[in-house]
């Protein structure tokens, strides 16, 4: 994904909003702090001064031009993020999103939750449809700089150790970045629609005994692939490692479930 280099203020004085002018925030004084914060950056975005791609200041930056405590920062910028206004990238930041798979998101993300637990069947066969595909894609057409998002990812998620958030940022990371090499839009609109499910899928599979490290040979053997620019290698590479994801789904749904037996 391709992003401006155009920040909000908040960033070091003088940094300049799409309009032309410093985009200025209110101090916060409410018991509700989060929701204010939420309000004003949505207020801007409505104005223009907050476009796609604009990048929002660091958390701490933030938490000094609202006057609030970082807490507040983080629970305003989680639910931007909910709302499909921000993503945030491990290691690049938190960034306006254009809005445009919001409405597919929210669809999705309550049609598995509806039909647990075969809307955790139908994101295996969405993912299994769509991801070979990308990753033989991506071996024939990524660039370096998404080829670099991917090592980091994999270095994250290798210092991540039992962190879930941090391996599952770097895990969603690796993925999206996968995604971009392929230089379709549309593919990354459409697995950017679903990134709320395959945070949830992993957080719900991450305690699984030994699925991180499987995950994580699965990724380097996917990175390999396309950096050899192997079309074939990476497609067959990406099914192997959906196949351990489905695994340990149904080994995580079986201990929520012990009165329910693993089937194969």
């Amino acid at each position: 994904m391709r992003y401006s280099s155009q920040t909000i203020a908040g960033l070091p004085p003088g940094c300049l909003s799409p309009a032309g002018g410093e985009v200025v925030y209110k101090l916060v004084r409410t018991s509700r702090l989060y929701e204010q914060i939420v309000q004003q950056i949505e207020e801007s975005i409505v104005k223009g001064d907050l476009k796609a791609g604009d990048q929002l200041p660091a958390e701490r930056d933030l938490a000094q031009r609202f006057g609030v405590s970082r807490t507040a920062v983080r629970e305003a910028v989680k639910t931007l993020r909910e709302k499909g206004l921000v993503e945030a990238y491990s290691g690049r930041g938190t960034f306006i999103t254009d809005g445009t798979t919001q409405a597919v998101r929210q669809s999705l993300d309550l049609m598995v939750k509806i039909g647990q637990p075969e809307g955790s069947t139908h994101l295996a066969e969405v993912r299994a449809i769509l991801e070979p595909e990308i990753a033989a894609l991506a071996a024939l057409r990524i660039q370096e700089p998404e080829l670099a998002t991917m090592r980091e990812a994999v270095a994250t998620m290798d210092r991540a150790g039992r962190d879930p958030e941090t391996y599952i940022e770097a895990d969603l990371d690796f993925h999206l970045a996968l995604a971009e090499g392929a230089a379709n839009p549309l593919i990354l609109s459409l697995l950017d629609s679903i990134v709320g499910l395959l945070r949830e899928q992993r957080l719900r599979i991450f305690n699984v005994p030994g699925g991180p490290e499987r995950g994580q040979v699965h990724h380097k053997r996917i990175l390999e692939a396309v950096e050899r620019r192997d079309e074939e290698k990476a497609r067959q590479t990406m099914r192997a490692h959906l196949g351990q994801v489905r695994d340990d789904s149904q080994e995580s749904a079986t201990k929520r479930a012990p009165g329910k037996r693993k089937t194969k």
